[in-house]
């Protein structure tokens, strides 16, 4: 392969999510679409509310009937509307969420009012406008409306949303299948049984974990030891997998066989090497196999850069792959609490911890040091060759749901 220099994180990320068709839609039960992305346009199938609700505990009046006094002929709790009619000068006792008779046109607060038996009597301010506390019909949705758009993730509020529109199951992408290998022979499977000469495998876990919270189905491998045969066999056992992530052995020293292993399986490597910090030996690769295309990410093997990398590529395949209309990771604006040093060659991702109301870098940003990963829950984006930043001066960076304080 031609050594042709990195190119830029959104080129990158272009090229790899242009690979990533979404996968077959298929419908599940609304609580085991939490985290999923909704294929298709949901529509409402009822209207919300169904009829004029009470906002407030109170008494609903009629029309123009806003002085009292007034008699007390009834009641509508919610569930149980009240079956009759009043008149002016009358008033019934409703809940919250209960129905609004149709001849009521306010619900007078109960710390407004005075009871002595069925008669009552204004104490305090009416309503102003008279509707105030009346949630009119249709006011969240009606029966054909869209309430959520394709491509939206379905977390808790969009899951009870789906459920008030009346659906049981809904539209979604099948989860994809992700096999995450580790390699190395300096890696010992076991952290309680580590030798001298070894550190223990971790980069496949945290991977895995990385591509579980976002709702597929993984595949663990290794640590898979550095020869052309052991990671042939690895790679046997990924026929089945959509997306296969590779963490260590695809830079350039003698013994990163990753690249040349995937060549033998059968794979066409796509671009290699991307111009960031941590993470330039990012390879990606596709495989035809069966009609259906499998996608390869070789990760880095220093910890943050396969976190970072797998943050920056692996994490929106699995979005794209799964239906998602926003699948890159959304930047935000950061005040400093501390200063910056000017920025390198490459465009860096700097560990930091955002607490209050600023960000402050770790002061450890080697790419093997996985404390620092740890104590962080941002990503500083820092561009090539940026200058000095000074305390109070604001910067874009990405969130991190590492934990933490935060």
């Amino acid at each position: 392969m031609t050594r042709e220099p990195p190119i830029s994180l959104e080129d990158a990320q272009a090229r790899l999510l242009a690979l990533a068709a979404p996968l077959p839609l298929e419908r599940v039960d609304i609580d085991s679409a939490l985290g999923r992305y909704l294929a298709e346009p949901l529509r409402a199938r009822r209207t919300q509310p169904f009829a004029a609700l009470s906002a407030m505990d109170g008494y609903a009046v009629g029309e123009g009937d806003l002085a009292g006094p007034w008699q007390i002929v009834g009641e509508s709790a919610a569930g149980h509307p009240f079956a009759g009619r009043f008149a002016r000068g009358q008033a019934i006792r409703i809940s919250t969420g209960a129905v609004v008779p149709e001849d009521a046109a306010a619900v007078i607060l109960q710390e407004d009012v005075g009871r002595a038996g069925d008669r009552l009597t204004l104490t305090g301010e009416p309503p102003f406008p008279a509707h105030k506390h009346i949630r009119p019909r249709g006011m969240d949705f009606s029966e054909g409306a869209e309430v959520l758009a394709a491509g939206v993730r379905i977390g808790p509020a969009q899951l009870a949303l789906a459920i008030s529109a009346g659906h049981a199951y809904i539209p979604v992408r099948r989860r994809p299948r992700v096999m995450v290998m580790d390699s190395g022979d300096e890696l010992a499977a076991d952290p309680e049984a580590c030798g001298a000469h070894q550190i223990p495998a971790s980069n496949g876990a945290m991977l895995a974990a990385m591509a579980r919270s976002v709702s597929c189905d993984v595949q663990r491998i290794g640590p898979v030891p550095d020869t052309m045969d052991d990671l042939a066999a690895a790679f046997a056992q990924a026929e089945q997998a959509d997306v296969i992530v590779t963490s260590g052995g695809a830079s350039v020293g003698d013994h990163d066989l990753v690249r040349p292993a995937l060549e033998t399986w059968g794979a066409r490597i796509g671009f290699w090497r991307v111009a960031i910090k941590p993470g330039k030996p990012i390879l990606v690769a596709t495989r035809e196999t069966a009609g259906r295309r499998q996608i390869i990410l070789g990760l880095p093997g220093n910890p943050v850069s396969s976190h970072v990398t797998a943050y920056l590529f692996m994490l929106p395949l699995l979005r794209a792959l799964l239906g998602s209309g926003n699948p890159l990771p959304a930047s935000m604006p950061m005040r400093l609490d501390a200063p910056l040093p000017a920025n390198g060659g490459r465009r860096a991702f700097v560990r930091a911890l955002w607490q209050d109301d600023g960000v402050t870098a770790q002061p450890q940003q080697d790419s093997s040091a996985l404390a620092s990963l740890a104590a962080s829950n941002v990503l500083l984006d820092r561009a090539a060759h940026a200058p000095a930043a000074a305390a109070g001066e604001v910067i874009r960076g990405y969130w991190l749901e590492n934990g933490g304080t935060a």
